[in-house]
């Protein structure tokens, strides 16, 4: 749990950072995009390469490179003197990331037998995920009161030694002998596949449809095409497709991504209302939006209990069903209602949410046969990635939309026209425009920007809703009488040529 924690914290450790580093390395606005970015994207981008890697090379040993590459990286960002090697350093992050998360999970799938216990591991697993997420901008901004900006990367030192001092003591190996060599070439692949997808949607979440991004995912998809077909016809492919034909491997991995669609979609709702609607201050709202994660901490562990009693895919479909509660909460929330109100609504949704995504990861990690939980843990991954960047672009179009249409109406007579511009494209904008009107004109630009915004937040938080509903229906469908480790979706067991079941093969 330990590299998980960090590798989940990095992805927001950033937020509170930016005016720092901008002062100090001064970014182009490309640049600052790029320093944000390109750690989630060669994380996603390599997720499927190093779960493949993982189970020919021995899990534990990827492990141990991933945290010296992490640890060194860390370093190298705590003192770039350039934004371009705090790119290259966040980079070498991302890479090392991709090796530990996946290699995490293969390996409480090869460590936990037992059903009961794998899923106890894999409902710690989840919240330490979500609670890294949610860590991230809270430990950032309390180091960033005492400390310069280089130390939110310094943290991640001592953690990763401990990690390799430890992880041979305490960690077995597993590796799956009968995978021949490694496919350099559908490594190429999967990650000229990805990186284009990925990147086409995020970016469009922030600045719109546009042809090169269009064409970016279009280019994308195409490439994962040839990936596809190369897995089809290799002796020992690097994702074997058989996986999804086993019962309820794919339905799950579509479930996942709806429920990551939600819960990485809507969290810049309520982070901007919070900051920008409410006014806290960034750490003051970071603290806040901890309130959720807190909450719903015991879910996770408690759902794995519960579904050695109950069917999974009834608490699958019941995990939908509250967080569609909880959204619903949330299209009651207006600039005037109490903090509160917020806060029950994001952890209705949160605790239903993280609920489903720790069940059905199990039943991704039964699914599989142990000697490809690498590549398992890998799919999930990618579609949890995949699940948010298309929650950040359908749902922020959405808010978005609404926003720009709703704001022309509220906006008062009088107001200069490219003050008014600016109001129109964001809350941000509103509020910085503001700050330079008459008292009187300043109330009236800041309600009519708040008003819209959470015009913007109740239609996304519908379309949370419809996204809700389909993930229940298709848990309901898709993985009924799904178990984890159940015989009819693990079929034979493979083995190696001398007979030994590679289930069995560790180190």
């Amino acid at each position: 749990m330990l590299p998980l924690l960090l590798v989940s914290m990095d992805v927001s450790v950033l937020y509170f950072a930016v005016p720092f580093i901008s002062e100090e390395l001064r970014p182009t606005g490309t640049q600052q995009l790029w320093i944000f970015d390109i750690y989630g994207f060669v994380l996603a981008g390599l997720l499927i390469t190093m779960g493949a890697l993982g189970d020919r090379i021995g899990r534990r040993r990827l492990l141990l490179i991933g945290a010296a590459a992490f640890g060194a990286a860390s370093l190298l960002a705590a003192y770039a003197d350039s934004a371009a090697t705090l790119i290259a350093a966040r980079a070498v992050l991302g890479i090392g990331g991709a090796t530990l998360m996946p290699s995490t999970l293969a390996l409480v799938r090869n460590m936990f037998h037992d059903a009961k216990q794998r899923g106890t591991a894999i409902g710690i697993w989840t919240a330490t995920l979500t609670g890294g997420i949610a860590i991230g901008p809270v430990l950032s901004g309390i180091l960033l009161e005492h400390f310069w900006w280089g130390s939110i990367f310094l943290i991640n030192i001592p953690a990763m030694l401990m990690l390799l001092l430890l992880a041979p003591i305490l960690v077995p190996e597993f590796r799956n002998p009968a995978t021949g060599r490694f496919d350099l070439l559908s490594a190429a692949l999967s990650l000229a596949a990805l990186l284009p997808v990925i990147y086409g949607i995020k970016e469009m979440a922030r600045d719109g449809v546009s042809g090169v991004r269009v064409l970016a995912i279009v280019a994308g998809l195409l490439v994962g095409a040839l990936f596809l077909h190369r897995q089809r016809t290799r002796a020992y492919p690097m994702v074997d497709l058989a996986l999804f034909r086993r019962r309820g491997f794919a339905g799950s991995l579509a479930v996942n991504l709806l429920a990551m669609f939600a819960i990485v979609g809507f969290a810049i709702f309520t982070t901007q209302h919070l900051q920008l609607v409410l006014g806290l201050s960034p750490l003051r709202a970071a603290l806040w939006s901890l309130v959720p994660s807190l909450a719903v901490g015991g879910i996770a562990p408690a759902a794995a209990a519960l579904a050695q009693r109950v069917e999974r895919s009834y608490l699958i479909g019941a995990g939908f069903g509250i967080a569609l509660l909880g959204f619903a909460v949330l299209t009651r929330v207006t600039p005037e209602t109490p903090l509160w109100l917020l806060l029950v609504g994001a952890s209705v949704y949160a605790g239903g949410l993280v609920m489903v995504m720790s069940l059905v990861t199990e039943l991704v990690l039964g699914a599989a046969p142990p000697e490809q939980a690498g590549v398992a843990s890998a799919l999930t991954e990618s579609s949890s990635e995949l699940g948010g960047a298309l929650g950040m672009a359908i749902l922020g179009s959405v808010g978005a939309a609404v926003y720009r249409r709703e704001i022309v109406d509220g906006l008062p007579a009088g107001l200069p026209a490219d003050a008014g511009d600016a109001a129109q494209e964001t809350l941000g904008g509103a509020l910085a425009v503001a700050k330079g009107l008459p008292a009187d004109l300043a109330d009236a630009v800041l309600h009519a920007a708040r008003v819209a915004f959470t015009d913007g937040l109740h239609l996304a938080a519908i379309a949370a809703m419809v996204a809700m509903v389909l993930g229940a229906v298709t848990a309901l469908v898709a993985l009924r009488g799904v178990r984890p480790g159940d015989p009819a979706a693990l079929a034979a067991e493979p083995t190696d040529p001398a007979g030994t079941s590679l289930s069995s093969v560790s180190r």
